[in-house]
């Protein structure tokens, strides 16, 4: 099922995340990750899902996760010189 293996996806990914110790740098990284995950199953939604309903919940979901995510990017340029690029996975 591959609403399911998006899921499972994003858990591998957050549980293997190490963390910096600073609530704000793992706060992004962690939700930028669960976002990402969040429209990776939107996605499968739009795919495969009957319901207009949900569909358009889906499509609604993915503009508001991508927003924010460019939003934690914006606050991570702000703040690079603070940060080392392996925490955020480069």
């Amino acid at each position: 099922m591959a609403i399911k293996k998006s899921m499972e996806g994003m858990q591998q990914k957050l549980s293997s995340m190490s963390m910096s110790g600073n609530t704000d740098q793992d706060f992004v990284m962690i939700m930028k990750e669960h976002h990402q995950g969040a429209i990776e199953m939107a996605e499968v939604e739009l795919k495969q899902g009957k319901d207009p309903q949900l569909q358009k919940m889906a499509s609604k979901i993915i503009v508001a996760q991508k927003k924010e995510m460019a939003e934690f990017d914006t606050w991570r340029k702000k703040h690079e010189a603070n940060i080392s690029s392996s925490q955020f996975g480069k």
